[in-house]
């Protein structure tokens, strides 16, 4: 059977080296079992992220996300372009939004792209989606679940949405307040999907720099909301929640004299080890804080 395409935006922290290269190498097992195939945008260039949003202004920010949409125009037609990274994502679907609705704001960002030989058409059906878009919409449930031959039996997993991949867009269909695609997919594996209050919430974001104090004081409730509902891990769609939730625990605990030390992962390594990756395929050695009780379901 043929694989599904995507143009595929991984995003500057996923690159080789960086805080989150274990996310997209978890991607390999779990593409390969569910059909997709991923075709990397050629020269691509950073959406922007947060910074985007201070002091440089929109225009800016649409162009950024712009050039990568030409080029996957360009260079894979009619393909969605995919991310995994929430902010890319935001980036992404953002500019094709306000593009499609302020003709003056495309051709504003077209004459910029000019420099650069490229022009954004717009004019396909393609989209802008995150990974968990085609996970959900694309191959289903049912078929995640039918690729399962090591169940993560007995594993207990909060569900760890965060803010940017639930507002303003989201999962089509999924409530803002109490989103339950991550639930599901713990259940598709064969873990358990346990309650978990700070769900939505946010992590800090880039606060964990200029405001330490008030993004640990977020992180920690994060956390402490894990072990109150009895979970073994954490599990999220989105880079910087990861990086923030499982870096910081240490400082936490010095600062405050916890105990913090819950296992941070992507729920693309929960399905790359329920699929038959090995801990290096799921991307498990890449954890600060390993996640010891996938480690030993993935060397089975």
């Amino acid at each position: 059977m043929a694989k599904k395409q995507y143009a595929f935006y991984p995003g500057c922290s996923s690159q080789k080296g960086a805080s989150a290269a274990n996310y997209i190498a978890s991607f390999g097992v779990m593409c390969d079992k569910l059909g997709i195939q991923l075709n990397e945008v050629p020269d691509w260039n950073c959406c922007g992220a947060s910074i985007g949003y201070g002091e440089g202004g929109e225009l800016p920010r649409m162009v950024l996300n712009a050039r990568n949409l030409a080029i996957a125009e360009k260079e894979l037609p009619g393909q969605d372009i995919v991310s995994g990274c929430p902010a890319c994502w935001l980036g992404l679907r953002e500019a094709v939004d306000r593009l499609h609705e302020h003709p003056q704001m495309k051709t504003d960002t077209n004459e910029a792209l000019k420099e650069v030989n490229l022009t954004y058409q717009g004019t396909s059906n393609a989209k802008a989606r995150h990974m968990t878009e085609v996970l959900i919409e694309d191959i289903g449930y049912e078929a995640m679940k039918a690729a399962v031959v090591k169940p993560l039996d007995g594993v207990k997993i909060a569900g760890y949405v965060g803010c940017q991949a639930n507002r303003p867009y989201g999962i089509a269909g999924e409530s803002f307040e109490n989103p339950l695609y991550l639930d599901r997919m713990i259940e598709a594996v064969g873990a358990e999907a346990v309650p978990y209050e700070q769900k939505v919430a946010c992590c800090g974001g880039a606060l964990a720099f200029s405001e330490p104090e008030k993004s640990q004081n977020l992180i920690r409730q994060i956390v402490e909301s894990a072990y109150d509902n009895g979970a073994d891990m954490i599990a999220t769609p989105c880079p910087l929640c990861q990086a923030n939730v499982e870096i910081y625990q240490a400082e936490i605990n010095k600062k405050h004299g916890t105990k913090l030390a819950m296992p941070v992962l992507y729920y693309s390594q929960l399905l790359s080890v329920a699929f038959g990756g090995s801990i290096k395929e799921a991307g498990l050695n890449g954890q600060l804080l390993r996640a010891e009780q996938l480690e030993k379901i993935a060397g089975k």
